[in-house]
C-alpha cells in the first residue's frame, strides 16, 4: 500500500504540478516576451518534453490507484465516497488530456512544423482554455484527496 501510494502522489505531483507551473508561470512569461512563431515553438516543444511525462504518469496513476481500491479498500463496493469521486474527475483528467494530446496539441506541432503561425495560435489557445480546465480539476482533486475523509 505504501509504494502504491507513493507512486500515485508522485505521478500526480508530476502531471498537476507541471499543468500548474506551465498554466501559472511559463504561458504568462512566454506570452508577454516572445513573439508568436517562437512562442509557438517553445510551446510545441514544451508539450513534446512534457506529455511523455503524462502518459507515464497516467499509467502509474491508474495502476497504483485501482491497486490501492480493489486492494486495502476490497474494490469499489468498500471505497469510500471521496475515493469514488477521485476516480470520477481522474478519469476525466484523463479524457482531457487525451483530447488534448490527440487533436490541438498534434494540429500545433503540424502547424509549426510549416510554419503556419495562425493555425498554431488556434491550437495553443484551446490547450490553453483545456489545460486550465484540467489544473483546475487537478487541483480540486487534491484537496478532496487530501481531506477527503474528513469532508465527505
Amino acid at each position: 500500500m505504501s509504494i502504491a501510494l507513493a507512486l500515485h502522489v508522485l505521478a500526480i505531483v508530476i502531471w498537476v504540478g507541471g499543468m500548474f507551473f506551465a498554466y501559472t508561470v511559463l504561458r504568462p512569461v512566454a506570452a508577454s516576451i516572445l513573439e508568436p512563431p517562437q512562442r509557438l515553438t517553445v510551446w510545441a516543444g514544451v508539450f513534446g518534453r512534457f506529455f511523455p511525462w503524462v502518459w507515464a504518469s497516467i499509467i502509474i496513476v491508474l495502476a497504483s490507484g485501482y491497486w490501492m481500491l480493489l486492494g486495502p479498500f476490497g474494490g469499489f463496493a468498500n471505497a469510500p465516497v471521496f475515493v469514488h469521486i477521485m476516480n470520477g474527475l481522474g478519469l476525466i483528467m484523463m479524457l482531457i488530456f487525451m483530447h488534448v494530446y490527440f487533436a490541438p496539441y498534434q494540429k500545433l506541432r503540424k502547424a509549426v512544423a510549416e510554419q503556419r503561425w495562425p493555425d498554431g495560435g488556434k491550437a495553443l489557445a484551446q490547450i490553453r482554455v483545456l489545460v486550465g480546465i484540467n489544473t483546475l480539476i487537478g487541483l480540486i482533486t487534491i484537496v478532496i484527496a487530501a481531506g477527503g475523509k474528513y469532508f465527505l
